[in-house]
C-alpha cells in the first residue's frame, strides 16, 4: 500500500504538464484562426472595394472627353468625379461618410480610363500599397497586400451619346 500511494505522489505533476502543452497548442491554432480569417476578411474587402468602385466610375463622366485617347500611363488626377470614385470605392457612397472597416485611403485608389465614353471603352479601379497590420500577441508585422483591379466597361459615362438631344 505504501508503494501504491509513492506512485500517486510521483505522477501529481504530470496531468498539469500534459494539460500546459495541450493548452499552448490549442489556444496557438485559435490565435492563428482568427488571425488568418482577418486577413481573409481584409483581402474580400479590398477585392469589393475596387468591384464597387468599378461599377461606379463606369457611370460616371471620364477626365477626357469621349473617343480620346489616353496619351498617359497611370492613375488619373483630373476627372470631374475622381473624388466621388475613390469615396465610392472606400466608403460605398459618394460624399465619403460611413465605416471605413480596412483603413484604406485615397492615395491608396487609383482609377485609370481605357478610350472611356458612352458604351465604349473602360474603366479600372485599383488598390495599390495597401498595408495590412498582422497583429499577434508577440508578433507585429506588416505585409504588404498584392495590388487589387476591376475594370468595367463604359456605360453612360455621364454624359450624352453624341446627336442625341435631350440627354435622357
Amino acid at each position: 500500500m505504501v508503494k501504491h500511494i509513492k506512485n500517486k505522489s510521483d505522477q501529481r505533476g504530470g496531468t498539469l504538464i500534459e494539460f500546459t502543452v495541450v493548452a499552448a497548442v490549442y489556444f496557438t491554432m485559435l490565435l492563428a484562426i482568427c488571425a488568418g480569417s482577418n486577413l481573409y476578411f481584409t483581402h474580400n474587402a479590398l477585392v469589393e472595394a475596387t468591384r464597387r468602385g468599378a461599377r461606379y466610375a463606369a457611370t460616371q463622366a471620364a477626365a477626357s472627353p469621349a473617343g480620346t485617347p489616353r496619351t498617359t500611363i497611370g492613375c488619373d488626377s483630373t476627372g470631374p468625379s475622381l473624388a466621388a470614385i475613390r469615396n465610392y470605392t472606400i466608403y460605398g457612397n459618394a460624399a465619403g461618410t460611413g465605416p471605413n472597416l480596412i483603413n484604406l485611403q485615397p492615395a491608396n485608389v487609383c482609377v485609370e480610363y481605357s478610350t472611356f465614353g458612352v458604351g465604349q471603352g473602360s474603366v479600372s479601379v485599383s488598390i495599390t500599397g495597401y498595408t495590412y497590420n498582422f497583429v499577434i500577441p508577440g508578433i507585429n508585422r506588416q505585409i504588404s497586400m498584392p495590388p487589387y483591379r476591376s475594370t468595367a466597361a463604359g456605360e453612360s459615362a455621364g454624359t450624352c451619346p453624341e446627336g442625341s438631344s435631350p440627354c435622357t
